[in-house]
């Protein structure tokens, strides 16, 4: 019996960031199963702008196929980035039935709360990704908004679906502690290894210019006020004795990317400090493998894909205890976990950079052979593959983390 499975999110778009990538790795590793028949269905958002792509019909987009609905598109962004459809709520009516389960990803947004109500609706069984969306610190941003959202609408959707798809215990714990009735299971998100570049350290700092012994802290993520770069970047300018580049990697709304451009600024940083901008494809792999330490000290991250690729690339990670993955970055000695303040991250970057490269080498063959030996997409999609079938035979569904 081949089931159909149904994946919604308010946009694949790369500008969104890491669950724009995630949900095509998804569904590709699922999509290696005979027994799967799988399919997104989204808006054709691109942050302020638009996707060029094939509107109200099946397309495939990065080898998956994709049904791509136009988004409403005011001039006020609020109401812009809520991404409402009508033309997605349609479909959805008309068409939800022919799908055996829904895998809806995010909450406070059109996209997902409508297929949430439809679903109930029509009696077809759902799973939620809530994307860190319920972790205290994202509930506390425009709170009042959120909790009057929650109670009229999206609470009932949240107790009404199967299960919510959680990817950490730390955001299971974070959730536990919500008034909701509807049950969790851990599962967390898949990466495919990219191949190793030849030369990558080289490489790197040609393309930049810099001295082949220069060492790099890569910061590569959304531009967001949630990743910590206001206490990452006094930080560095703590060790400004110590020669190094920052290279500050990724994009946001162009009012915060100046105020980071003004704090790099005002520590003295401007010359020390690279700002590429979004990257992708082989300049992020030469990043990602060439860079000495990746950092990231946000308040909240309910998985940290970046964190993972940077493992996966052999590249130690320097977090806070607000990234989910920062457990297992100190439990298997993959870097450094370090409290939320300016002088120990500081201190922890000051360590490595003064570590003996037998040091170092070790903790990037750790980082490595710890992403390969769990964190593979054909691992994570058979047990997503099974959670699935558990829950279409009405069974009993365990933690899988």
């Amino acid at each position: 019996m081949t089931l159909k499975i149904l994946h919604i999110i308010p946009s694949v778009s790369a500008v969104r960031g890491g669950p724009s990538k995630a949900i095509f790795e998804m569904v590709a590793s699922l999509q290696a199963h005979k027994d799967l028949d799988v399919e997104i269905a989204t808006t054709n958002d691109d942050g302020p702008n638009l996707l060029d792509v094939p509107l109200n019909q099946k397309t495939y987009y990065n080898d998956t196929p994709v049904w791509f609905f136009p988004r409403f598109s005011p001039s006020s962004t609020p109401i812009r980035e809520f991404a409402f459809s009508f033309a997605l709520t349609k479909w959805l009516w008309q068409n939800i039935q022919n799908y055996d389960l829904v895998h809806v990803h995010a909450i406070f947004s059109y996209p997902p709360t409508v297929a949430m109500a439809i679903a109930r609706q029509k009696g077809v069984p759902y799973i939620v990704r809530p994307l860190g969306q319920l972790c205290e610190w994202s509930l506390a941003q425009s709170a009042r908004r959120k909790e009057i959202y929650l109670d009229l609408i999206e609470r009932e959707n949240l107790n009404s679906c199967q299960y919510l798809h959680l990817t950490s215990c730390q955001e299971q714990e974070e959730f536990n502690r919500l008034d909701f009735r509807s049950d969790s299971f851990i599962l967390p998100h898949g990466l495919n290894v990219s191949q190793q570049v030849d030369n990558s350290r080289e490489l790197l700092r040609e393309h930049f210019n810099l001295p082949h012994d220069e060492p790099i802290v890569l910061f590569l993520s959304r531009i967001h006020p949630k990743k910590g770069l206001d206490h990452l970047i006094p930080a560095l300018k703590s060790i400004t004795a110590k020669r190094f580049t920052f290279i500050l990697a990724g994009n946001g709304d162009p009012d915060y990317e100046q105020q980071v451009r003004e704090l790099i600024h005002s520590n003295g940083l401007q010359d020390r400090t690279i700002m590429p901008g979004f990257v992708e494809g082989k300049l992020k792999e030469l990043l990602l493998q060439g860079s000495d330490v990746f950092a990231l000290t946000s308040y909240s991250e309910n998985f940290g894909v970046a964190v993972l690729e940077a493992l996966a690339a052999g590249t130690p990670a320097l977090v806070t205890p607000g990234v989910a993955l920062a457990n297992e970055v100190q439990k298997n000695q993959l870097g450094y976990v370090v409290p939320q303040s300016k002088t120990d991250i500081a201190e922890a970057l000051q360590t490595y950079f003064e570590a003996t490269p037998e040091f170092k080498d070790g903790l990037s063959k750790r980082a490595y052979d710890f992403v390969v030996d769990n964190y593979s997409w054909t691992t994570i999609s058979e047990k997503l593959k099974t959670i699935y079938q558990n829950i279409l035979n009405i069974n009993s569904v365990s933690d899988y983390a």
